[in-house]
């Protein structure tokens, strides 16, 4: 505070701001945004009056009418003091402080800003995030603990204090002395006292340190939690630099930190509860992460973790994942001449790379490519140099080997425990991608919660709203109050929202189980038992894989297309192997079939009991899935997944009906007398993550050029998620 320049924070965790309104509670602090239609005039009464003001939400322009005040360019004329503020000469007032702050991680001022304002970075480090997750541990697992040392603190401060003021007593008595000092009875009695004083509170700080060195200890028992929240915020937050969508606040993380520390299982061994919180925890963040991020970057954010974790325990040097995001980068060719011939140029000069940066391990594989090729362990980083296109396929497994194979399996998303998460005060941010639409989820939401039509509405925010800031004016919103916001992915969505709201993205997931176990965990049971027909579940099953196989074999296209859409990869030409055209195929399509289906079903067993093939072939295949289909050979696409997923044949006990079976896997129709959603469910949970093209009828080499455009944009990420370094 007794710096030249005013304070221009860079505050993501919103710590600055805290500290700010709570250091200038009591002076009237006024706060302001340059959105504000009446900034000016605010500023002009503070600066007249000294009151103290902040700016918030400063983003990378700052208005240049504040210029003056920001230099403190204050000019005297005949002993006024004043500032000009616009086109208006102000009175100045020297009590009056100007703080700035922004909720950028990485603003881009102009060059003139820092010349003018004194700019402060806020933004929390691994070891102070660290210090407070460990305060917050401590007071949940040894309030005691905490209380002690939190009463310690104080005490210290106020005995050096105390031992200060001694000290200027002494001295101050020393100076007024008159006359010979050792005639002064009254001033040696005092010296003595103080001396008696002074030595005690020194004795006490002296207490006071050895106690502390004993609670820190204590406390240490502790920190392997606090290390772990450190940097799973770390992995969630660095997201922001993959998409602006992907905001999350301190405040917000240390709620999820809060509920972990609840819901972790209790033990009083204190080694198996901290591995119980450390589980709770990393679970949490990952579904906490899960629920805000787009199908394509939910592996990204879990190699995220993994590798911030390998590192944090010294498993994983930032060269190694270097080489394995990077490869060799480098404009001049090796003299060194590849041995053999199927292997590319790019993959030698990686190669190379490899045995000259880590030349224990990798040192003599030029030399010996053949032989090792058998020995490998490096799997990652050997499989770089030859298949990038098994990069995206070895980095789940690396992700299951060292972490859990839950880390590889995204919640399903559930509005009724979206609805529990949240509070009046919290918000809901829909992200929306292609073809979603979360409006008749919310309005089902609604009447599970008894909420009536007249008080759920809808706002369509368009251009020049009036009422823009009215969120600003509610201080105390009703307990039942709920906002729910639905936004395509934009850089210009205020960060202040995306920070404190729960992200939600609704988007179907990637992979046959994940799909099929999405589609089951949103059907409810009265709907299972909506028929009494034989035939009924079984063809329930049925349709919600030819629903997930439709989607997975979008995927082979349109989830690389995507990619561009929101600017995040160039757009490459990929061969059509899936559909010639990408079709929004979604979950209203299911509901609608599964409500024909039902009909239909419903009529036959009250006649003949016979399944009526022909007219649910036509209206799933040709009205419902068909009718979003305009190439003809797509249509001949789903026309044949009818035929093959629809007849007699799935009921034919001597020859059993298989989706796809091998010595490895079968997709098969569970047995009749499953009834209860949770069996299907479980009978998903039996099949593999990975599925191969075959499954879905493509051939098997459809999905190299998928992976490895998947794989270079997982790198392409990946450069962007590590430290910026001079290299």
């Amino acid at each position: 505070m007794r710096a030249s320049r005013f304070p221009l924070c860079i505050d993501p965790q919103l710590q600055a701001l805290h500290w700010i309104r709570k250091r200038e509670a009591r002076q009237n602090l006024k706060t302001l945004s340059f959105t504000d239609s009446d900034f000016l005039k605010q500023l002009e009464m503070a600066l007249m009056y000294g009151y103290p003001v902040l700016f918030e939400d400063v983003d990378d322009y700052i208005d240049p009418v504040i210029d003056n005040v920001l230099s403190k360019d204050v000019q005297i004329v005949s002993g006024r003091k004043f500032i000009v503020l616009g086109d208006k000469e102000v009175d100045f007032d020297p009590n009056f402080r100007l703080y700035l702050t922004t909720k950028f991680a990485n603003p881009k001022f102009d060059p003139a800003v820092f010349a003018k304002a004194m700019v402060i970075n806020y933004t929390v480090t691994q070891i102070g995030l660290e210090d407070q997750l460990l305060s917050v541990v401590v007071r949940s697992e040894r309030p005691d603990l905490e209380q002690q040392r939190e009463s310690l603190i104080a005490q210290t401060s106020e005995n050096k204090q105390l031992l200060q003021q001694l000290e200027d007593s002494l001295l101050r008595e020393l100076a007024n002395s008159t006359g010979n000092m050792l005639d002064n009875v009254e001033l040696i009695e005092t010296l003595e006292n103080t001396k008696t004083k002074a030595a005690a509170v020194s004795e006490q700080l002296l207490l006071s340190a050895e106690t502390s060195k004993d609670i820190e200890k204590l406390r240490n028992g502790y920190r392997p939690v606090a290390v772990r929240g450190a940097v799973l915020f770390f992995a969630l937050s660095d997201m922001s630099s993959v998409n602006s969508m992907y905001q999350y606040a301190l405040a917000a993380y240390l709620d999820v930190f809060g509920y972990s520390l609840r819901k972790s299982v209790p033990d009083t061994v204190l080694a198996k509860r901290l591995n119980n919180i450390i589980k709770t925890l990393t679970e949490n963040v990952y579904c906490y992460g899960c629920t805000g991020f787009f199908e394509r970057h939910k592996l990204l954010f879990s190699f995220q973790i993994a590798t911030k974790l390998a590192k944090s325990g010294g498993n994983l040097t930032q060269a190694e994942l270097d080489f394995f995001i990077k490869g060799a980068i480098t404009l001049a060719k090796s003299e060194r001449a590849c041995p053999v011939k199927w292997l590319t140029e790019k993959g030698w000069e990686d190669l190379l790379k490899l045995a000259n940066d880590f030349p224990e391990p990798f040192g003599t594989l030029p030399d010996s490519l053949g032989r090792l090729q058998q020995e490998w362990k490096e799997k990652l980083m050997f499989l770089r140099c030859f298949r990038v296109d098994r990069i995206f396929r070895a980095i789940n497994e690396y992700i299951v080997d060292t972490m859990d194979e839950f880390y590889i399996t995204p919640p399903v998303i559930s509005f009724a425990n979206i609805f529990e998460q949240t509070n009046c005060n919290m918000p809901v941010c829909f992200i929306l991608s292609a073809g979603s639409d979360p409006t008749n989820d919310l309005m089902k939401l609604a009447d599970l919660v008894g909420v009536g039509m007249g008080n759920f509405c809808h706002i369509s925010l368009g251009q020049g709203q009036e009422k823009r800031n009215i969120l600003k004016k509610i201080e105390a919103p009703h307990p039942d109050f709920r906002l729910w916001i639905t936004t395509d992915p934009t850089p210009a969505f205020p960060i202040g929202i995306l920070q404190k709201a729960l992200k939600v993205v609704t988007e179907p997931p990637n992979g046959l189980k994940l799909n099929l176990r999405s589609t089951f965990f949103k059907v409810r049971q009265e709907r299972l038992e909506a028929c009494s027909h034989s035939a009924f579940r079984p063809l329930v099953y049925v349709l919600a894989f030819f629903h997930a196989v439709v989607q997975v074999g979008l995927e082979m296209k349109s989830k690389l297309e995507f990619f561009e859409t929101y600017g995040i990869t160039e757009r490459r030409k990929y061969d059509k192997l899936g559909w010639n055209i990408c079709y929004d195929f979604n979950e209203s399509d299911f509901d609608v079939c599964l409500e024909i289906l039902t009909t239909y079903l419903n009529k036959v067993n009250e006649a003949t009991g016979k399944v009526p093939w022909n007219s649910l072939k036509y209206l799933i295949g040709e009205v419902m899935y068909g009718g979003r289909v305009i190439d003809d050979f797509d249509r001949r696409i789903t026309r044949i997944y009818m035929d093959e997923y629809m007849g007699d044949f799935l009921f034919d006990t001597f020859n059993p009906f298989h989706f796809y079976h091998d010595e490895n896997v079968d997709y098969y129709i569970p047995e009749e007398d499953v009834v209860l959603k949770e069996d299907f469910i479980a009978h998903i949970d039996k099949l593999p993550l990975v599925n191969k093209p075959d499954v879905f009828g493509l051939h098997p080499n459809a999905e190299i050029g998928y992976y490895t455009q998947a794989t270079r944009s997982i790198w392409s990420h990946l450069i962007e998620l590590q430290p910026q370094t001079g290299n």
